[in-house]
């Protein structure tokens, strides 16, 4: 049998992501902006979705959107390389009665050729970056046609290499923070609970390209352009009244150029030809 090189980046963010993985709900609940992102997301994937669809998610994390869709009545196959996060998901899934709805599997979304339910899908979902971290993006996506049924759709937030918001970091000082996009082309380095991985920065053009001949996008916007990072904690706590403001001028915009490309992420839709 061949042997399976592991890519040691991936393990290193499965590593990174697992320890986090027991204070990740936590932190996740307490962030306004955070919560925004998810509701944002998650709007976009359920209008486009048939009663009981099927979904096969990347990088699931402790699955609190695997458990939001199933509990809309959806399938869910949920994939994560980090068992810790795996761990988290399988409890809370069980512990909300999901189990008949939400499935799970360690698996990366490089080897995906590798998984045991390859489906066919009516949705693949991948939330907050998980694609970033692999500088194989293309290979992810290719295999997608394979996984998806004709019309299946894929919803995925990436990171872009440009973000308004964290250059403007730069004028408090963070030069680091302020052009870890600008020169990643090797990989920028991240820091989770101790451990180091790197991710790369991806433009809507490159997956566009990657996935020409099998899919269309049909749709693209900006996520946190206007309003800010979530990493910025408590900035919609002590500013309430100005990030309402920010709220309705980035739903005005998302979808416009150029805010619909410099945002702390983009979410991009396609949908399989045929």
């Amino acid at each position: 049998m061949q042997q399976t090189i592991p890519n040691i980046n991936e393990e290193n963010a499965a590593i990174a992501f697992s320890k986090q993985a027991v204070i990740f709900d936590e932190y996740d609940a307490g962030n306004t902006i955070i919560q925004y992102k998810r509701r944002r997301v998650r709007d976009i994937v359920m209008r486009g979705l048939a009663p009981n669809s099927s979904i096969l998610e990347l990088n699931a994390g402790t699955g609190e959107d695997s458990v939001y869709f199933a509990s809309q009545g959806h399938r869910v196959h949920a994939t994560d390389l980090a068992p810790g996060m795996l761990a988290v998901l399988e409890k809370k899934v069980k512990g909300r009665g999901l189990t008949e709805r939400v499935s799970f599997e360690r698996c990366s979304f490089t080897r995906l050729e590798e998984l045991q339910q390859k489906g066919p899908y009516d949705l693949i979902f991948s939330n907050f970056a998980g694609l970033n971290c692999t500088d194989e993006l293309d290979k992810v996506l290719l295999t997608f046609p394979y996984l998806l049924k004709p019309g299946g759709k894929a919803v995925l937030v990436i990171l872009p290499p440009f973000c308004l918001w964290e250059t403007a970091l730069l004028f408090k000082g963070k030069f680091r923070t302020a052009f870890r996009r600008w020169f990643s082309g090797k990989g920028a380095r991240s820091r989770v609970e101790g451990h180091y991985f790197k991710s790369w920065y991806y433009r809507p053009s490159y997956i566009r390209r990657a996935l020409k001949d099998s899919f269309v996008q049909t749709g693209l916007e900006g996520l946190c352009t206007i309003v800010p990072p979530s990493y910025i904690e408590y900035f919609a706590e002590r500013h309430a009244a100005l990030y309402r403001f920010l709220q309705r001028r980035e739903e005005r915009l998302k979808r416009k150029w150029p805010w619909r490309n410099i945002g702390d992420y983009y979410i991009i839709e396609l949908q399989k030809k045929g």
